[in-house]
């Protein structure tokens, strides 16, 4: 339900008003006073403002300059009345950036369709707000990996349907990536896509997080927001970790999917929404629901199309492609046009075997790029020491044309080991090898280790 805030002085015109939005099926608030206009803005999300120029306690005009000064993302359209309207007004009202002017006695007709295209305009304001946010992201998960490529197939073959998606994959692994690549090859892509991740919101809040809250009736009250459902309404909702929702909720998530309707929390009337939902989760929920933690009837209402993120360790063959990826990524975002990887830490990277998946990557070439300013390809000495210690241990079996090459491997890989577990400092490792401080780091430069403290 669209909500109209109305300020005027005059009872009548308010009782009017209010008598005819909500026969429209608007939510009605209705003050006389700026200031109280004022402060409900800030409290509660209107999607538009009518707003009387002359007003007890201050200028009209001047309430619009100050609505427009609260720097909300998205905020409501102000249509201006006056009983006194000049065009001198309404050019000043324009220009303050109020929708359009009306003038009293306030045609019916015309205020209805008046408020009917403020409305659209906010919500295409709004969801090209949304659009430019996804624009930045990039939305198709890459790789050359046979799971991969069957991966990017699925999606193609789906995406078009409005089948609910339930993917499964460890954290890290990119299932954001997998959903918006649904949705931007969906009937619904010139819609919004709004994510909501339940394992980030307290047990107390994902209730309003998810269906909104309301408190039209008093003023003073809490502020009012819409929930991601009502916010998703045409387009796609991502429920990220949906495994980590209480039972409590999952049955009003279960009812809502079933009916494409729910009550916000403090709410008298339900609000009908066409969203396309998509889930996510790291939990094996079968597992999860003979376990009493997860409903077995909320499970096949998402688990229509299954989908499945491989972790990072069983596609290695996708890493150069993602590390040339991250590299371009942080060199535009740091100031470095073009950055290189060297074969040898190209090498490395592939034998780690990433726990946190694409993310710990992700994260790994952002901290080698601010690390290292002037470096123009990244060799294996500039990669952090974790990734070093668990390349040696998967090396095991590795094999070495000469006894010297095996011996520096063996040494590079000890130091490494000695300075990672003194976090770094030289001093503390090479009296932990027994050495002199400007011999272990003769012996560093001679091996290609970096001799930063």
């Amino acid at each position: 339900m669209k909500h109209v805030l109305i300020v005027d002085d005059e009872a009548d015109i308010r009782s009017t008003l209010e008598g005819i939005l909500k026969e429209e099926g608007y939510t009605v608030t209705t003050t006389a006073s700026a200031a109280e206009a004022l402060a409900l803005v800030r409290d509660v999300e209107y999607d538009l403002v009518l707003l009387d120029i002359w007003l007890p306690d201050g200028d009209g005009l001047e309430t619009l300059a100050e609505i427009r000064k609260l720097g909300s993302e998205n905020p409501p359209e102000v249509i201006v009345i006056s009983g006194h309207g000049t065009i001198e007004a309404a050019v000043r009202a324009t220009k303050l950036g109020a929708y359009d002017f009306l003038e009293k006695p306030l045609s019916t007709e015309r205020t209805l369709i008046l408020l009917k295209n403020a409305m659209q305009a906010r919500q295409l304001r709004g969801d090209n707000q949304e659009f430019q946010r996804q624009f930045t992201l990039h939305v198709n998960p890459a790789g050359a990996s046979v799971s991969i490529k069957a991966l990017r197939q699925q999606i193609k073959l789906m995406a078009p349907t409005n089948g609910r998606v339930l993917i499964y994959g460890e954290s890290g692994t990119g299932k954001e990536l997998i959903a918006r690549a649904i949705h931007a090859e969906s009937q619904r892509k010139e819609r919004v896509f709004v994510e909501l991740n339940c394992a980030a919101i307290p047990e107390d809040h994902i209730e309003s997080e998810l269906f909104g809250y309301r408190n039209s009736a008093m003023s003073g009250g809490p502020a009012e927001k819409r929930g991601t459902f009502e916010r998703a309404d045409g387009g796609t909702l991502f429920l990220n970790e949906v495994g980590d929702m209480s039972l409590k909720t999952q049955a009003k998530v279960l009812r809502a999917l079933d009916e494409q309707r729910f009550t916000p929390v403090g709410g008298l009337h339900s609000v009908h929404v066409d969203v396309r939902v998509i889930a996510s989760t790291n939990k094996d929920l079968e597992e999860e629901i003979a376990r009493g933690n997860f409903r077995e009837d909320l499970f096949y209402r998402l688990n229509v199309i299954p989908f499945f993120m491989p972790p990072l360790r069983d596609r290695k063959e996708d890493v150069p492609l993602l590390v040339r990826e991250f590299l371009q990524e942080f060199g535009r975002q740091y100031g470095r046009p073009r950055v290189e990887i060297a074969d040898d830490a190209l090498a490395a990277l592939k034998q780690y075997h990433w726990p946190g998946n694409v993310r710990e990557l992700r994260n790994v070439i952002e901290r080698v790029i601010i690390l290292n300013p002037k470096v123009a390809t990244v060799e294996r000495r500039h990669l952090p020491m974790l990734v070093y210690r668990d390349a040696t241990r998967g090396r095991k079996g590795e094999e070495f044309s000469t006894l010297t090459q095996a011996r520096e491997a063996y040494e590079r890989d000890y130091i490494l080991k000695k300075l990672d577990e003194m976090h770094g400092n030289v001093s503390r490792a090479a009296e932990a090898l027994g050495l002199e401080r400007s011999h272990l780091y003769r012996k560093m430069k001679s091996l290609g280790i970096s001799v930063k403290e």
